[in-house]
């Protein structure tokens, strides 16, 4: 959880700080200054997204310092939901491959994060008998 949550704070500063790395990072061709066309956003949907990662992350590393199981075990759903959406939207053309890395990362975090608490919990319970 804590490592997740830095790579997410992490690339969330990226964004803030240097939107057309991110960019790249996505599989995305960075614009070069001012070449962007009147009513593109797409800097204004990087500024919103790269703060909401830059929040999960801290969300993610305070919950792995508290230990708190509960948010652990909602992130499981959600993260394979993201992992269905990202992962759809490269399969139906509206997001570049590099999007897929989104979805994998996230359905790989998920499935290690419920591997972790099932063995927490078989531990537990073998520790109790």
């Amino acid at each position: 959880m804590a490592v997740f949550g830095l790579l997410a704070a992490a690339l969330g500063v990226v964004g803030l700080v240097s939107p057309d790395a991110l960019l790249a990072l996505m599989g995305f061709d960075p614009i070069p200054g001012g070449g962007r066309a009147d009513g593109d956003h797409t800097l204004v949907f990087l500024t919103a997204s790269s703060m909401a990662a830059l929040n999960m992350g801290v969300y993610y590393i305070l919950a792995a310092l508290a230990d708190w199981k509960a948010f652990f075990r909602w992130t499981v759903p959600f993260r394979l939901l993201t992992c269905a959406v990202f992962t759809l939207a490269v399969v139906t053309g509206r997001a570049p491959s590099g999007f897929l890395g989104v979805g994998l990362w996230e359905g790989l975090g998920a499935l290690v994060t419920w591997a972790a608490l099932r063995h927490e919990d078989r531990a537990r319970t073998k520790a109790v008998a």
